[in-house]
């Protein structure tokens, strides 16, 4: 099928939008994948798109900010597939508000989903990867590809959690390569720029097009941008990178 043949993928927050087209696009390159978003039952559609794309997959339900859950999920994964090769943490959310009126509740929701959970996922899978070898001996490791966004970078009104939170998942792929690096254990993340999803679909055309002048490509990126890069990163085409932060965001910032 392609250059992930045999491999085991997990894919969080994969029931639609990023997760789903990055589940389908590593199934499309030959990866089994273990969907995962917080319910079961919302994975059905992408069990069945990694299905049409000639592959297997397997849905689990997971609170990714719950240390029980994640070990357990990850338990299960190895028990139906073997192993874990590659572990894409994508699941987010957002409660936007300005700074003064943000709650502790909406500041601690976002964080514990979109950084805890990537920490705790991250550490789940990390012996697992430690123990993958080759017949030889030789240590095959795993690729992590954590979801970062731009605005982890540069900062966004009205997102005080939404931006720490990211700017933590970007601290933390870079200390979890220096830390996995000498198992072959590769980290990199992909911050994304304006993706267009059913959310950005609603906005205001005047509110588009502030974000189209900043733009030098001149469109908004797309779910299969992203999907694309992640298959870079994890195949054998990137086994030199590692600690990178991938901007997918058609030039908006360097």
């Amino acid at each position: 099928m392609g250059n992930l043949d045999g491999q085991i993928a997990i894919v969080t927050g994969a029931a639609r939008g990023i997760g789903q087209k990055i589940a389908v696009r590593l199934a499309a390159d030959g990866a089994k994948i273990a969907v995962i978003d917080l319910k079961a039952e919302w994975c059905e559609e992408t069990v069945a798109a990694v299905a049409a794309a000639g592959s297997e997959a397997i849905a689990l339900g997971c609170n990714v900010a719950v240390s029980q859950e994640v070990d357990a999920c990850v338990k299960e994964v190895i028990a139906k597939f073997g192993r874990v090769d590659i572990m894409v943490n994508n699941a987010g959310i957002t409660k936007d508000g300005l700074l003064m009126r943000m709650s502790d509740d909406d500041w601690d929701a976002v964080l514990n989903v979109n950084l805890k959970g990537t920490f705790l996922f991250t550490r789940a899978v990390a012996r697992p990867m430690m123990k993958n070898k080759a017949a030889d001996g030789t240590q095959l490791g795993g690729a992590i590809i954590n979801l970062a966004s731009v605005v982890g970078i540069m900062g966004n009104a009205g997102q005080a959690n939404y931006t720490a939170s990211k700017g933590g998942v970007i601290a933390l792929t870079k200390t979890t390569a220096k830390e996995l690096g000498s198992r072959n254990i590769r980290c990199n993340a992909v911050a994304p720029g304006f993706i267009q999803s059913k959310m950005t679909d609603v906005l205001p055309d005047d509110v588009k097009k502030a974000y189209m002048d900043t733009i030098p490509l001149k469109r908004f990126g797309t779910a299969e941008d992203i999907a694309n890069c992640v298959a870079f990163l994890v195949s054998p085409a990137a086994s030199y990178i590692t600690g990178q932060i991938i901007s997918v965001n058609g030039g908006m910032i360097g």
